[in-house]
C-alpha cells in the first residue's frame, strides 16, 4: 500500500485546461482505465473488448498521451468523497502493458502530485504478463502494484482460446511473465475466463492455479448473445445455438447448468484441501460477506450499479465497462469532471434501472439479495411467467446458492464469535460448549448475568436467546 506526501488539492497545475472545478462525488466511485483502449498483443477468441477499436474508425494511435493522463489522476482523486479511506487505480486493456514502463512512472509522479493528505493510493494492473520483464517486475514491485494475471488453466485448457496474432499458444509466455511476478515479489492474483470448454474442468483448474502460487481467484462467466455475435468482429465461426425463445448463444458461452457446477466442484475442492483463510475466491469472499450481513462488493450482485466506469484512452467516460458504446458515453474528461458525470442523471438512471428493470419473478426469489438479477448486459431469457429480463445463468446462480450457503451461515456464525471462517467445521462443538459455560451455575456469591429473552444469544448464533440457548425444553 503506497502513501505519498500530498499536496492540496487545490494546487494548481501547468496546463490550464487540465484544472476544472473541483467537485466531490457523494458515494465512493471507480474507474477502469484503459490507457492503450482495445489494442492487445492477444487475439483471444472470446474477448468483448477487440472490436472497440471500431469505435474509432481509421484511428492509429490508441495511447493515451501526458495531458489526459494527467487530468484523469487530477479528478479521479479530486473526486473522490471527503470520507474516502483509499484510493484504487485500475489499468486494464487492451494490453496495458503495450504502453511501456514509463507511462507508468509518469503515472506515479501524478499520484503523488494529487495524493489528499493521510488517504492512501494503491494500484492494480490486469494483464495477460505475456511482455513482463525484469524492468516490469523491478517497477511493480517498486510500487506496490497488485498485479492480476488472465490464465484460464493448464496449457492444454489455456491455449484453446488464449492465442497470439499468429494463432498460437500464450500459456508459455503466461508462465514466464508469473515467473518475472514470483521473482520480485509481486503480489499477483489470477483471473480465468470461464467458457463451454474449461468449464468442465473446475477441480483441474482450481489445482492448476493452486500449484502456479495463485492465492486469490476470479472467476468471470462468459456469455455470448444476440448483441455481442452481432457487434463483434469475429475472426473464428461461432455458431449459435438457439433459445426456445428465438435467442441466440454463442457455443463458447458457458452453460447455466454448468456454470453452477463449475462454482459448487470449485467450492467443494476448497473445503476439501482444507483451503478456507488460504486460497481466496472472489464469488466464495463476496458470499460470505453477504451472509454475514455487508451488502455486495460486486456490482454484478448489487442491487443497483453505475459506480463503476470504464475511461478510454482519448480521455472518453462510459457507464460501464460492458457498455463502452456510443448510447452509454458520458462524455469526455477534458469538458466534465468525473465525480459530474457520476453523479449525472444520465449515469444515475443507468445504474437504478439495475434494481427497477427486475421482473416479478427475480423480486419474488429467495435467493434476491444475493443475486439482484446479476448483470443486466445477461438478462436475455423470459422468466417462467413470461416476462423478460431473467438472467441467463439464473439456473446456475440458483444451485450455487442452495449449495453453498448452509457452509457460509456456519462460516459467518464463527465469525461472529471472533474466530476464523475456518472453524466452521466446528461450529457445533463449540456453540455446545458455550452454552454449558453459559448454563453451569455461577460461582458462589457470583449472580448469574441475566440474559433478556430478545438479547442477542451469547453463544454467537447469531439469533434472539429466545430462539436460540434460551428456548424451553
Amino acid at each position: 500500500m503506497s502513501h505519498f506526501t500530498a499536496n492540496p488539492p487545490s494546487t494548481p497545475t501547468d496546463n490550464g485546461d487540465i484544472a476544472l472545478p473541483v467537485m466531490q462525488a457523494k458515494v465512493p466511485f471507480h474507474v477502469m482505465t484503459k490507457p492503450i483502449g482495445p489494442i492487445c498483443n492477444l487475439d483471444c477468441s472470446y474477448c468483448f473488448y477487440l472490436e472497440k477499436e471500431d469505435l474509432w474508425e481509421g484511428k492509429s494511435n490508441f495511447r493515451m498521451d501526458e495531458d489526459q493522463l494527467e487530468r484523469y489522476i487530477k479528478q479521479y482523486i479530486e473526486g473522490q468523497p471527503a470520507n474516502t479511506p483509499e484510493i484504487v487505480f485500475a489499468f486494464q486493456g487492451g494490453e496495458p502493458t503495450l504502453m511501456g514502463v514509463k507511462f507508468f512512472e509518469k503515472v506515479m509522479e501524478f499520484e503523488k502530485k494529487y495524493a489528499r493528505p493521510g488517504v492512501p493510493v494503491t494500484n492494480a494492473l490486469q494483464t495477460n504478463a505475456t511482455l513482463l520483464d525484469d524492468e516490469w517486475g523491478k517497477f511493480l514491485k517498486d510500487n506496490n502494484f497488485l498485479v492480476g494475471v488472465s490464465v484460464d488453466g493448464p496449457e492444454k485448457i489455456h491455449d484453446l482460446h488464449r492465442y497470439d496474432k499468429q494463432g498460437g499458444g500464450s500459456f508459455k509466455d503466461v508462465m514466464r511473465g508469473i515467473e518475472v511476478l514470483q521473482k520480485h515479489g509481486v503480489d499477483f492474483n489470477t483471473l480465468t475466463v470461464v467458457q463451454a470448454d474449461n468449464g468442465n474442468f473446475p477441480a483441474e483448474i482450481y489445482d492448476f492455479l493452486r500449484s502456479i502460487g495463485s492465492t486469490f481467484f476470479q472467476f468471470i462467466p462468459i456469455v455470448e448473445h444476440d448483441q455481442v455475435l452481432e457487434a463483434k468482429k469475429i475472426q473464428r465461426p461461432i455458431l449459435p445455438i438457439i433459445q426456445p425463445d428465438g435467442k441466440k448463444i454463442g457455443v463458447r458461452s458457458v452453460q447455466p447448468k454448468q456454470w453452477g457446477d463449475f462454482l459448487n466442484t470449485v467450492f467443494d475442492r476448497w473445503l476439501e484441501r482444507d483451503d478456507v483463510g488460504k486460497i481466496f475466491v472472489q464469488h466464495f469472499d463476496l458470499m460470505l460477506g453477504m451472509v454475514y450481513g455487508y451488502p455486495s462488493s460486486l456490482c454484478v450482485h448489487s442491487e443497483t450499479c453505475g459506480n463503476a466506469m470504464a475511461l478510454e484512452h482519448d480521455g472518453g467516460l462510459y457507464a460501464c465497462d460492458h457498455y463502452v458504446s456510443p448510447e452509454y458515453y458520458l462524455g469526455n474528461i477534458k469538458d466534465k469532471t468525473i465525480a459530474e458525470m457520476t453523479e449525472s442523471d444520465q449515469q444515475r438512471k443507468f445504474g437504478n434501472d439495475k434494481r427497477d428493470t427486475l421482473p416479478e419473478y427475480c423480486k419474488k426469489c429467495d435467493y434476491l439479495k444475493y443475486c439482484w438479477g446479476a448483470c443486466p448486459k445477461d438478462r436475455i431469457l423470459k422468466t417462467p411467467d413470461g416476462e423478460d429480463g431473467l438472467a441467463y445463468l439464473c439456473e446456475g446462480y440458483m444451485a450455487f446458492y442452495k449449495h453453498t450457503i448452509p457452509t457460509f451461515e456456519k462460516m459467518a456464525a464463527v465469525l461472529r464469535m471472533g474466530r476464523p471462517a475456518s472453524d466452521y467445521k466446528y461450529l457445533d462443538q463449540i456453540q455446545a460448549q458455550q452454552h454449558r459455560q453459559m448454563m453451569a451455575p455461577p460461582p458462589r456469591n457470583q449472580p448469574r448475568q441475566k440474559i433478556g429473552r430478545n438479547d442477542p444469544c451469547p453463544c454467537g448464533s447469531g439469533k434472539k436467546f429466545k430462539q436460540c440457548c434460551g428456548k424451553k425444553g
